[in-house]
This record gives C-alpha cells, sequence and structure tokens, in this order.
C-alpha cells in the first residue's frame, strides 16, 4: 500500500538492526527506531518466508481442507492448504504445490483471491489465498514431518463451522468468506 502525504507522520525510521535469533522457519530480530516524534523504541519482530493457501473446489461445489495438529496452539484444526514459499517461488507456483502435496488434487483453474498480513504487529507474514476448481484426484505425498487428514466437506456446512467456531483459522476463514461473496 502507498503511504499518502497525510500517513508520513506515522513513519518510523530504522536506525539499527539486531538478529536475534535465525531458525529454520522463522527468523526473530529487534530493531531500535525513531519515532515520528523523534523518540527511541524497540521494534521486536518475526520475518516470514511468507505462505501461499488455496480452498479446492469439487464439481458438486463441496470443499477440500485439511486437519492437522498445530503444535503452537496445541489443537487440530480445519484448514485450507497451505504452506511456507521456498526461495525465490511464485506464490502460485506454491498454491499449487501445496494442493497437490496436501490432497492430492492438481486444478485446471486456480486463481488468486487476495493476500493477507496476518499479525502485522509483530510479523512480515503475507499469505497470498487462491482458489482452484477443475480439480483432478491424485494421490496426497504430505512433506515427511506433516500428518494430514483430507476432508470433503459442503460449502455450506463450512460456513456453519466457521460461525460456530470449528474453524478459526484465519487464512481459511478469509478465504471461505470472500469466495462465498463472489459465488
Amino acid at each position: 500500500m502507498e503511504i499518502l502525504d497525510e500517513d508520513k507522520n506515522l513513519i518510523e525510521e530504522k536506525i539499527s538492526e539486531e538478529n536475534v535469533f535465525d531458525g529454520v522457519l522463522l527468523h526473530v530480530q529487534r530493531d531500535t527506531v525513531k519515532l515520528p516524534n523523534g523518540n527511541e523504541a524497540t521494534r521486536e519482530w518475526v520475518r516470514h518466508p511468507g505462505a501461499s493457501s488455496v480452498l479446492p473446489i469439487l464439481p458438486n461445489g463441496d470443499i477440500v481442507l485439511v486437519k492437522q495438529y498445530r503444535y503452537p496452539i496445541g489443537k487440530v484444526t480445519l484448514e485450507v492448504p497451505a504452506g511456507k514459499l521456498d526461495k525465490n517461488e511464485d506464490s502460485l507456483n506454491c498454491a499449487m504445490r501445496e494442493l497437490e502435496e496436501e490432497t492430492g488434487y492438481t486444478a485446471d483453474k486456480i486463481k488468486k483471491i487476495t493476500t493477507i498480513a496476518t499479525t502485522v504487529g509483530f510479523s512480515n507474514e503475507l499469505i497470498h489465498l487462491y482458489v482452484a476448481e477443475d480439480l483432478s484426484a491424485g494421490k496426497f505425498h504430505p512433506d515427511d514431518d506433516e500428518f494430514i487428514n483430507v476432508v470433503k466437506m459442503p460449502f455450506a456446512e463450512a460456513l456453519k463451522k466457521i460461525e460456530n467456531g470449528e474453524i478459526f483459522d484465519v487464512k481459511t476463514i478469509i478465504s471461505i468468506l470472500l469466495y462465498a461473496r463472489k459465488k
């Protein structure tokens, strides 16, 4: 998003940066910034490579989701297939790769819905949301450290699961609700 002249009084200027932790997926950084009023502050944030997700739509209108255990929250979640971008990977290629790896499906038609910033207060993670149609079934082959159950359900049921809190993953909620508005 372009910075408007009227918003230039909100910008923080980086003075220095420190890499606190470099992990396999996440990288924690601590920056010192100059605030608009001239004072200094510390900003700790997580660098993330970005990700893509895809909402697979079957010919009968049902959708394909995946169940997997999410360690940070200690729960099994119901989500759209998704995964992080590999180095220099295009977001569309990532979405197609994750669709096949996590569900076995390939798509003749795939369209971008939007891009979301997941947690703007402490991370630069962006997730590119796609919808896939004209699916062909194949064999799914998740990564060695992924344990996934593929779930097919009517679209209306997914909407109900959002309303009652059974689907609470943000990328999944946004994908389903935006697709519902365009139907």
